[in-house]
């Protein structure tokens, strides 16, 4: 049976473009995300595994698209092709049918290894930038979430017994943040 290519896309932040990684792809349909890859949480991934049936083929730019390191890869190629999908990844130029060689196999691993230490070392790089520009006093950090104002509010309200989950809700942050704010003093 012939199924359909679906394509899958992730990109890191809502200023990248998505329309890059599978263009001059044809698919019948295409499921984004947009989050980092270390997220567990890609709703668009989750469509997508409840979308497609035996005989589909999914479309991936590449391996550091699809999974947040190497375990996690492994693990969405078998429960792909277990259930009779087909995944391919453009860049790579590697297709995964379940009905793989033992080579096939090592590519995914080697090459999953690879994006995966790929990763880990934009990593370093990037936490290194940043002590450098923490040192000449050029980094100032992520923007705060609400005005100072906001805060004195928010502590306010908290110390009376207010639900913190629906503050949260409220000011639109997540609850960790709403602690911090809470804990710290500034």
């Amino acid at each position: 049976m012939q199924g359909h290519r679906i394509g899958y896309i992730r990109v890191s932040s809502f200023d990248q473009n998505p329309e890059r990684q599978l263009e001059q792809v044809k698919v019948r349909k295409v499921f984004t995300d947009k989050s980092s890859g270390k997220d567990t949480e890609r709703p668009a991934l989750e469509e997508l595994l409840a979308f497609v049936r035996e005989g589909d083929t999914v479309v991936v730019h590449s391996m550091d698209r699809l999974a947040r390191n190497l375990d996690d890869l492994r693990r969405l190629v078998q429960q792909l092709t277990k259930r009779g999908v087909r995944i391919e990844f453009v860049k790579e130029c590697l297709t995964f049918t379940g009905e793989d060689s033992p080579m096939a196999n090592l590519l995914l691993s080697v090459m999953g290894a690879f994006a995966e230490f790929e990763r880990a070392l934009i990593r370093e790089r990037q936490r290194e930038g940043i002590a450098l520009a923490k040192q000449r006093g050029a980094y100032r950090g992520r923007k705060k979430a609400l005005s100072p104002e906001q805060v004195a509010e928010l502590r306010q309200r908290a110390s009376t017994g207010e639900q913190k989950a629906k503050l949260a809700r409220e000011f639109g942050i997540s609850r960790e943040t709403l602690y911090q704010y809470l804990r710290t003093d500034d």
